[in-house]
């Protein structure tokens, strides 16, 4: 089944909503009413002549077509009146059901260093989309390892199972912004729509609604405005963006570079539901994979709460304060919150991917194992969800699916280091996969690389010490243990229940090492 072409009254109405002409004739209309309610009462006791009301009624509708005229030619924005300029819509058709994918826009700043702020405003536009019930988005973690890619956009459009694809570039200059986008349909190569927007950098809020908003008309014939960030104030989005970066590698590190972002962003707009989301997330995955210290849990907590409070119909909100539960050993509120999440936003990966954790940190493997699955459906670019699955399976003795999974889990990790060669994360839960395979040269050389990368990451190292703990060499992988704990990082429940420490069980050192984890 095909979408048809729009008709000619509605690609009118699209473009009137586009340029913006409906809420200027609605303005018009409330603004005659007026005078015109003004002129009935006081005319007459100011003793004006009868034609003089004619001659206002006149004037109010010759004015109409002229107001909507000037609203079709013009742009009113927050920086001026600009003449509009017509975007490229291509008369072509396509396939039902609709479905996007949101490429990061490319950086043509003369630095190169606005990767960041690119990757923010694709990323916005790709968050509203996802709440188009009607409209399919490919995942971001899908979509956004073609950043910088040459391969040819129907290529990806293949790959990723969409039939539109949306592509872009910035120039950021002072405060001085020129954005590009393009909508590109997969089937033909065709642009289905394009337009250029030369703004102020505070106007970029408003240039990600109307690509939202107009992508919308196009695909599902929408005249609903989208609206694409929860802050209006500039700064605070640049800090709020530079922290979702470090956020997204899961370091150490990291995690505290992307808390001082989003303090940042916080400072700048007190009301930025998704930054205090964020800035909470930067502790409860602190606390998850590098520190479980008790003032870092009560922060998360805090954080979390002040999230909720600002805006609690945002599934972000709902899942980071999932998290805060979870790292809080609060594990119904934590599911709570992580099945609001689920309902407000359905594609949400991080809901799905948390409440596996929160369900193994509770020795429910079962329940664990079909929530990473559902994790990696909702984007099956996720290699964690998979390689986690890999390691349940294993510890309930379901091997031959374990197996199956762990191909699946190492044919993800691959497409991700293509893109992201030094991701040590990737490495190291790709080996254990690797080992489950009886791939042991191989797993042991991405087990090299990774320590080559970051030998003193207590992530990685517990990391290690899980794969060595596989391979049955015992002291090593103790060592690896040891060396991760004085770090700060081990979480109980997760050691407790994690399969691959099975061969250290009954060894003294390890229960020494469990005893003081406990502690």
């Amino acid at each position: 089944m095909r979408n048809k072409p729009r008709s000619f009254l509605g690609g009118i109405s699209a473009e009137m909503l586009r340029r913006r002409v409906y809420p200027v004739i609605i303005a018009y209309a409330l603004i005659s009413w007026a005078l015109l309610q003004i002129g009935e009462v006081t005319f007459e006791p100011l003793g004006l002549p009868g034609w003089v009301m004619t001659l206002l009624v006149v004037v109010v509708i010759a004015g109409f077509p002229l107001a909507a005229i000037l609203a079709w030619m013009f742009d009113i924005t927050p920086s001026g009146i600009r003449r509009d300029a017509r975007p490229i819509i291509a008369d072509t058709t396509i396939d039902d059901p609709a479905s996007i994918a949101v490429l990061p826009f490319t950086d043509m700043s003369r630095q190169q260093d606005q990767g960041y702020f690119c990757e923010g405003i694709a990323e916005a536009i790709l968050h509203a989309l996802t709440k188009i019930e009607s409209l399919r988005v490919a995942a971001r973690m899908s979509s956004f390892r073609y950043a910088n890619a040459d391969a040819d956009l129907q290529d990806i459009g293949r790959k990723l199972g969409v039939n539109t694809i949306l592509e872009g570039s910035v120039r950021k200059s002072g405060d001085q912004l020129r954005i590009t986008a393009q909508l590109v349909n997969v089937k033909d190569g065709y642009h289905l729509w394009s337009e250029s927007y030369d703004r102020k950098l505070e106007d970029v809020f408003a240039v990600q609604d109307e690509i939202a908003t107009s992508i919308a008309g196009l695909l599902l014939n929408s005249i609903t405005p989208i609206a694409t960030s929860l802050t209006r104030d500039i700064l605070a989005y640049d800090y709020y963006l530079r922290g979702r970066q470090f956020l997204s590698r899961f370091r150490k590190v990291d995690f505290e570079s992307a808390r001082q972002m989003f303090h940042q962003a916080i400072e700048k707009d007190p009301k930025f539901a998704q930054a205090w989301a964020s800035y909470a997330d930067s502790f409860s995955l602190e606390v998850m994979y590098a520190y479980p210290a008790l003032s870092l849990k009560e922060k998360a907590h805090e954080a979390s709460e002040r999230a909720l409070a600002l805006n609690p119909d945002i599934a972000e909100t709902q899942a980071s304060a999932g998290l805060a539960h979870l790292v809080n050993e609060d594990f119904d509120r934590a599911e709570f919150h992580l099945n609001k999440a689920i309902e407000l936003n359905p594609g949400l990966w991080e809901a799905y991917y948390y409440f596996a954790r929160c369900r193994f940190h509770q020795g429910d493997m079962a329940s664990a194992s079909e929530l990473f699955e559902k994790a990696a459906s909702v984007n099956p670019e996720d290699y964690q969800s998979r390689a986690l699955r890999v390691l349940v399976l294993r510890g309930e003795g379901r091997l031959d699916e374990a197996k199956l999974e762990a191909r699946r889990a190492i044919a993800v990790v691959e497409k991700h280091l293509e893109w992201n060669p030094d991701d040590v994360r990737a490495l190291l839960l790709g080996a254990s996969s690797l080992i489950v395979l009886d791939e042991i040269e191989r797993a042991g050389r991405w087990m090299r690389r990774a320590m080559e990368i970051d030998p003193d990451d207590p992530i990685s190292l517990y990391n290690i010490g899980c794969n060595l703990a596989m391979l049955n060499k015992v002291e090593k992988a103790l060592d690896y243990l040891e060396r991760a704990f004085d770090g700060g990082t081990i979480s109980k429940d997760w050691m407790e229940h994690d399969a691959d420490l099975v061969n250290l069980h009954s060894h003294p050192r390890y229960a020494a090492l469990f005893e003081r984890v406990a502690a």
